[in-house]
C-alpha cells in the first residue's frame, strides 16, 4: 500500500496518540471514521503508519476527539513526512524561504504544477507507484502552493525552458489549464515567470536545472535534484557561482511581457 510512513517518528507518534484518544472516547476505527467522514480503512492505514494524514483529517480528528489541540500540533511536522526521502529537508527550507527562485529545463517546478498535470508527472514515474503513494504524492506538492500567499510575503522567480511547456504530461485539456494556470501566478505581485526561448541557441543553463533559497537568516542556498536524489549546496563561493548562473539565465530569457505572450500562444496551440 504505498510508501509507508513507519520510518517518520512524529507519524509513529500521532498514530500511537490518535489511538489512545479514539480508545479512551470508546470508539471504533468505524466509528471515529463516521465523525470525520473517511473509511475505517483510512483511519486504520493512519493509526499503522501506512499512511500520512491529511490536515484536513487532523483537524477533524483533533475537534471529533476533544484533544484540546495535541493532535493538531502535530500538523507541520507531519506535512513534511508527504514528501519522498530526498525533498524533506527542502521542503523545510522552502516552507520558510524569503525567496525562491527556479530554474526548469525538463519539468515544471512543483510550484506551479496543477493536480493534473503534477499526477501525469508522478505517475509516469518507474518502476511504478502505486495509486495511493502517486495521490499522496499529487497532495503534497499541491500543498505547497500555499507558499504563494503566506506571510510575510516571499519572493517567486520561474525560468522555464520553452520545451518544459511544450511536453505534455496528461491530456491536450491539462496542458493547456497548467499553461493557463502559469499565467493566473504570474499576475501575483510576488510571482515572475520567464521563459527561455527554444530559439535561443547556446545560453548559461546548459549545466542544468536548479533552485536557489534565501532563508530568514538571509542564507543563500542552492538545491540540485535529479533521478531522486538532491544535493543542498551550503557553500558561500559554489553558491555565488550557481546565483551568477542563474542571473544570467534570466538576461537571456524572454522578459516578462514577451514570455506570458508566448505562453499564452502555447495555450492556443494546445
Amino acid at each position: 500500500m504505498g510508501q509507508s510512513a513507519g520510518s517518520s517518528g512524529t507519524a509513529r507518534y500521532f498514530a500511537e496518540l490518535l489511538r489512545r484518544f479514539r480508545k479512551s472516547r470508546g470508539l471504533t476505527q468505524a466509528q471515529l471514521g463516521e465523525l470525520v467522514h473517511v473509511s475505517d480503512s483510512y483511519v486504520s492505514a493512519i493509526e499503522t503508519c501506512e499512511r500520512i494524514p491529511s490536515p484536513e483529517f487532523i483537524a477533524a480528528a483533533d475537534e471529533a476527539l476533544e484533544a484540546d489541540g495535541l493532535l493538531a500540533l502535530a500538523t507541520e511536522h507531519l506535512a513534511h513526512d508527504r514528501y519522498p526521502a530526498f525533498f524533506k529537508d527542502f521542503a523545510k527550507l522552502e516552507a520558510d524561504a524569503l525567496s525562491v527562485s527556479s530554474y526548469s529545463t525538463h519539468m515544471l517546478n512543483g510550484l506551479l504544477q496543477t493536480e493534473d498535470y503534477a499526477r501525469a508527472v508522478i505517475s509516469s514515474r518507474f518502476p511504478p507507484l502505486e495509486d495511493d503513494e502517486v495521490e499522496r504524492l499529487v497532495e503534497a506538492r499541491l500543498a505547497r502552493q500555499t507558499l504563494f500567499f503566506r506571510k510575510p510575503v516571499a519572493l517567486f522567480s520561474f525560468v522555464i525552458e520553452e520545451s518544459v511547456l511544450r511536453r505534455r504530461f496528461g491530456t491536450r485539456d491539462a496542458m493547456h489549464e497548467l499553461l493557463d494556470h502559469i499565467l493566473r501566478c504570474a499576475t501575483l505581485r510576488n510571482v515572475v515567470a520567464q521563459v527561455v526561448s527554444s530559439g535561443r541557441g547556446e545560453h548559461a543553463g546548459a549545466d542544468g536545472a536548479m533552485t536557489l533559497v534565501e532563508t530568514p537568516e538571509h542564507k543563500h542556498l542552492a538545491y540540485l535534484e535529479a533521478q531522486e536524489r538532491s544535493l543542498l549546496v551550503s557553500d558561500p563561493d559554489e553558491v555565488a557561482r550557481y546565483s551568477q548562473r542563474y542571473a544570467m539565465i534570466r538576461t537571456q530569457a524572454l522578459g516578462i511581457e514577451e514570455s506570458a505572450a508566448l505562453i499564452t500562444q502555447l495555450a492556443g496551440e494546445t
